[in-house]
């Protein structure tokens, strides 16, 4: 098996089954954003839906850019960490970019509003893959881990490592 720099992405999806305080907390205050922001496009409350709104305007595909701020304050408070998703050893796995996305809402029922949140982690050399298993290094190489396989996670980024490991080691550490 090549070596590899990837990137793995989380996919966190949070509806009215939330169980964590921070998953009713985002489902909570992307709700109320959506009622205020999605008036917008939705002159005279006629549209109950987000699709029916996107496909009535395609601006309203902005209300995923505009919902994430409001739940800014949340993100924080993991301090980078993925909720949910941990190596074989439990330990926490960092991410650094969230993204904010609204898979779909209705003004007149919260139990129809489903958001996601995808965690991108930084560049990771993949060093092997041992059935449904990866093995990464991180940290400039100094630290190697192993993740399962999962749903709603996958390789969001891949660029293929020559012979030469040490040297794009130390491009990741640049």
């Amino acid at each position: 098996m090549s070596k590899a720099i990837i990137k793995l992405t989380y996919k966190q999806v949070i509806d009215s089954s939330a169980k964590t305080d921070f998953e009713r907390n985002i489902l909570s205050a992307s709700y109320r954003e959506f009622l205020l922001k999605s008036q917008a496009y939705n002159p005279g409350n006629v549209l109950k839906t987000f699709s029916e709104m996107k496909n009535n305007d395609g601006r309203a595909n902005s209300l995923h850019y505009k919902l994430s701020f409001v739940i800014g304050y949340f993100i924080e408070t993991l301090k980078n960490k993925i909720p949910s998703l941990t190596d074989t050893l439990g330990n926490s796995i960092n991410f650094e970019v969230p993204q904010m996305e609204l898979i779909e809402s209705d003004i007149t029922d919260i139990k129809a509003h489903k958001v996601a949140i995808n965690y991108i982690t930084g560049e990771l050399l993949l060093l092997n893959t041992i059935g449904e298993y990866l093995v990464l290094s991180a940290n400039k190489g100094e630290t190697t881990f192993t993740i399962k396989m999962q749903d709603h996670l996958a390789i969001s980024s891949y660029q293929p490592v020559g012979s030469n490991v040490l040297n794009k080691q130390n491009a990741l550490a640049a």
